[in-house]
């Protein structure tokens, strides 16, 4: 369906280009850490776009009752790019070998699961993409019963969807790989306090904007 992919695609574009810590998070990844350490980033992220494609399309219930907690949500995602920020900032060292070069970390298993982790839980504790899946989610929904098969309809487009934002972030890691070899030790320190200033931003802004929302609403 020609329709399907179309309204897919949109809805990847829209996602891929949101500005937000997610974007931020990747790049810092794949140039502090390495390519490997990016791709196994966005392999979390895109499992938490995935996660949430599914609640919202086979456990609307679910999913409504989580958006009743959106402001506890919202601060516990808010507290946490905030304690992500403040470790990148103060404690995050650059590896440097005995002539004070960079130097490769050696990633164990538990380190691979922690950097999924982290991608997982930052994209799932936004807000903003829950608000995304479960309002587009709705529309697509909507939309589907007019075409013969209302399935297939929802599963074009949500798959090119997800296949499109999942290709724009390997993007992004492949072009932060490119750069790493180029930087020293003074740019990947100030890329974490970078890193480190934007993610408390990001943290502090949404937590202030949800609790500034609840108290207009009372």
């Amino acid at each position: 369906m020609v329709a399907a992919l179309i309204k897919g695609l949109a809805l990847g574009i829209l996602l891929a280009i949101s500005v937000g810590p997610v974007i931020f998070a990747i790049l810092k990844q794949s140039i502090h850490n390495g390519h490997k350490a990016g791709y196994v980033f966005v392999a979390g992220v895109s499992s938490s776009d995935i996660t949430l494609l599914l609640i919202c399309n086979f456990f609307t219930s679910l999913f409504q009752t989580a958006l009743k907690h959106q402001t506890l949500i919202a601060v516990s995602g808010s507290l946490f790019l905030i304690g992500v920020g403040i470790y990148t900032f103060f404690f995050k060292k650059v590896i440097v070998d005995e002539d004070n070069n960079l130097k490769a970390k050696v990633f164990r298993k538990r380190d691979w699961a922690a950097i999924f982790l982290s991608g997982y839980f930052m994209n799932m504790l936004n807000p903003g993409v829950f608000i995304f899946w479960f309002a587009w989610s709705a529309a697509i929904l909507a939309d589907s019963v007019t075409y013969a098969n209302p399935l297939e309809f929802r599963m074009i487009v949500f798959g090119t969807c997800l296949v499109f934002v999942l290709l724009t972030d390997l993007l992004k890691v492949a072009l932060a790989g490119r750069l790493r070899p180029k930087l020293t030790i003074k740019n990947l320190h100030f890329i974490n306090q970078l890193s480190g200033v934007i993610l408390i931003g990001f943290g502090i802004a949404l937590c202030w904007g949800v609790l500034s929302f609840g108290a207009k609403l009372k």
